[in-house]
C-alpha cells in the first residue's frame, strides 16, 4: 500500500495492491462495520475491539510494524518529492545520497531527514493527543485525494488523449464523494488541522521563491550571453593581454559565452592563452562511460584557442581533483584538434556556426593517438609538482599550503609532448604546442559568484522575494556540487551581480 516507483515497478505495485492490498482492506472494513452493527457503542476503539482475544496481541505487534512500514513509506516518498522537485528547480540544492546503483529512485536526502525528525517531535510534544493528530492526518490525506482525483482528471486529457467530457465525468463523480469527506475534515481546522494548511503555505513559498528567482537567474545569462560577432570583431588576442595558461570557466550554460566572461575582463584586461567554457552535466544513469564524458567543441576560429567542453557525470560517479581530469580534459581537446583537422565538416564550418558544434571524444581511444606522447611519474610528497610549475608565485602559494588534507598521498603527474610526425599540418601542430605549453604553466578554474538583487524600479513584493527570501535560500543552501571538486589553490571567483 506504501510502495513506491522508486522502489518497486509499476507492475509489482499493480499486482500487489489489487490481488492482495485491495482485497485485505476490504474484508477487514467489512469485519468492522459488522462489529459495529452489533455494538454500536464501541465505536471509538472499533478496531482493536473487534479482535478475538487469542490473537489479539499478534495482530497488535502487526498493527505496530505496519505503521513503522507506513512512516518509513512517507518519508521515502518524501525522498523522491524533493528529488524531483530540485530537478524541476523548485526546490534549493540539498545533499542527495544515491544508495542503489541499479535502483535510480532509491535515494537519502539528510537535510530532509533531519526536518522531519524536528517536525514529527514538534508536532507530537506540542499536540499530546492522539486526537489532534488524527485530525491533521486525516486533513492532509483527504486533500492529497483531492488533488489526486484533479491531477488525474488532466492524465485522461492529456497524456490519454481522452475526451474531456469523459474526464469531466470522472472529476465530478469523485469529487462528489471527496468533497463530501473534505468539508467534515475542514471542521477540525481549529482542532489540529490547522498544522498541514500551515506546512503546506510554508513549502510552498519557498518552492516558488526558489523557482521564480534561479528562473530570473538563469534568464539573465541567457539575455546576456556575450555577442559571438564582439568577440571576433576584437580578434585572436580579444583586446587584452593573453598570458600563459589555461582558464576553465565553468557555466551552468551549454551554449554561448556567460557574462561573467565580459565582466571579468573588462575589470582585468588579461585572460589566459588558452580559455575552455567547461559546463558539468549530471545525467539519469548510474555510472558515465570514459569514452562518452567529454564532449568537445570550439567556440571561435582557431587562433582564439577557445574550446568548449560538456562533462557529463552519472550520479553515482565520483569526482575528484587528483588532477585526473585535468589531464583527461587536455587529452580531450587534444584529439578533438586531430580529429577536425582530418574532419571535413569541421574545416568547412562557417565561423558564425562554431558555438553548438560538439564532438563526443573517447579517452580510451586517446592513448592510441600517434601524435600526442604521454608520459607518466608519481610523487609523494608533491616537491616535484611544485617545482614543475612555471609560476614563482604559484610555488611560492603551493609551498606555503601545502596538501594538509591528504599527506603523502601519492599523486600522478602526466607530462605531453608532441610526437614528431612530418605529416601534421603546420596549424595542427601549433595548436597543439600551445596546448601543451599552457598545461605546463598552470590551469586555473574560474567560477562565477553572482548575487541576485531586484532593479530599483521593481515591486516591493519583488524586492522582498528577491532580495530577502531567495538570497536567504541562496545563502543557506548548499553550492554547486562542481565547486566541492576544484582545487581551491587555482580557484578564482567572480564576483557579479544581477540586477532582475
Amino acid at each position: 500500500m506504501f510502495a513506491d516507483l522508486g522502489h518497486f515497478t509499476a507492475l509489482s505495485i499493480r499486482l500487489a495492491f489489487a490481488f492482495v492490498v485491495y482485497p485485505c482492506l476490504v474484508v477487514q472494513y467489512m469485519g468492522q462495520a459488522a462489529f459495529l452493527s452489533r455494538n454500536p457503542q464501541k465505536v471509538l476503539n472499533s478496531f482493536y475491539d473487534s479482535i478475538p482475544g487469542p490473537v489479539f496481541w499478534p495482530i497488535f505487534v502487526i498493527a505496530t510494524l505496519a505503521t513503522i512500514v507506513g512512516s518509513q513509506a512517507i518519508i521515502t516518498a518524501t525522498f523522491s518529492l524533493i528529488k524531483q522537485c530540485h530537478a524541476l528547480g523548485c526546490f534549493p540544492r540539498v545533499k542527495v545520497v544515491h544508495t542503489s546503483k541499479h535502483i535510480r529512485g532509491q535515494i537519502y536526502i539528510p537535510e530532509i531527514n533531519w526536518i522531519l525528525m524536528i517536525l514529527t517531535l514538534a508536532i507530537t510534544i506540542g499536540f499530546r493527543s492522539t486526537t489532534l493528530i488524527g485530525n491533521a492526518y486525516g486533513l492532509a490525506c483527504i486533500t492529497v485525494m483531492f488533488i489526486t482525483t484533479f491531477l488525474m482528471a488532466l492524465v485522461v486529457t492529456f497524456v490519454w488523449q481522452k475526451s474531456v467530457l469523459l474526464a469531466a465525468m470522472f472529476l465530478v463523480f469523485f469529487w462528489f464523494s471527496e468533497g463530501v469527506y473534505l468539508s467534515s475534515a475542514l471542521m477540525k481546522v481549529p482542532q489540529g488541522g490547522w498544522v498541514p494548511l500551515v506546512l503546506s503555505v510554508i513549502f510552498m513559498l519557498v518552492m516558488y521563491i526558489w523557482h521564480y528567482g534561479t528562473r530570473k537567474k538563469y534568464n539573465f545569462d541567457l539575455h546576456n550571453k556575450v555577442s559571438l560577432k564582439w568577440l571576433l570583431g576584437l580578434g585572436p588576442s580579444l583586446g587584452i593581454v593573453r598570458v600563459p595558461g589555461i582558464g576553465l570557466i565553468y557555466s551552468e550554460l551549454a551554449t554561448g559565452v556567460p557574462a561573467i566572461f565580459s565582466h571579468f575582463v573588462t575589470n582585468l584586461p588579461a585572460f589566459h592563452k588558452v580559455l575552455v567554457f567547461v559546463c558539468v552535466k549530471s545525467v539519469p544513469v548510474p555510472y558515465v562511460s570514459p569514452e562518452e564524458r567529454f564532449l568537445i567543441g570550439r567556440v571561435c576560429p582557431r587562433p582564439y584557442r577557445m574550446y568548449r567542453c560538456i562533462v557529463r557525470y552519472g550520479y553515482k560517479d565520483i569526482q575528484r581533483d587528483d588532477g585526473d581530469f585535468e589531464d583527461q580534459l587536455i587529452q580531450s581537446i587534444a584529439e578533438f584538434i586531430q580529429m577536425e583537422a582530418g574532419d571535413a565538416q569541421f574545416c568547412s564550418s562557417e565561423s558564425s556556426s562554431y558555438d553548438g558544434r560538439l564532438a563526443v571524444i573517447s579517452s580510451r581511444t586517446i592513448q592510441s593517438s600517434s601524435s600526442l606522447i604521454v608520459t607518466e611519474r608519481e610523487d609523494c610528497d608533491g616537491i616535484e609538482s611544485i617545482q614543475s610549475s612555471k609560476s614563482l608565485m604559484l610555488q611560492s602559494l603551493r609551498s606555503a599550503y601545502p596538501d594538509d588534507e591528504n599527506p603523502g598521498v601519492r599523486r600522478r603527474h602526466v607530462r605531453f609532448e608532441v610526437a614528431a610526425s612530418p605529416g601534421m599540418d603546420t596549424g595542427v601542430r601549433e595548436e597543439l604546442m600551445d596546448l601543451i605549453e599552457a598545461k605546463e604553466a598552470g590551469v586555473a578554474y574560474i567560477m562565477g559568484h553572482s548575487y541576485v538583487k531586484a532593479r530599483r524600479s521593481s515591486s516591493y513584493l519583488k524586492k522582498l522575494v528577491i532580495d530577502m527570501g531567495y538570497s536567504f535560500l541562496r545563502k543557506n543552501c548548499r553550492g554547486p556540487s562542481v565547486a566541492l571538486n576544484i582545487p581551491h589553490i587555482n580557484l578564482i571567483e567572480v564576483g557579479m551581480i544581477y540586477y532582475v
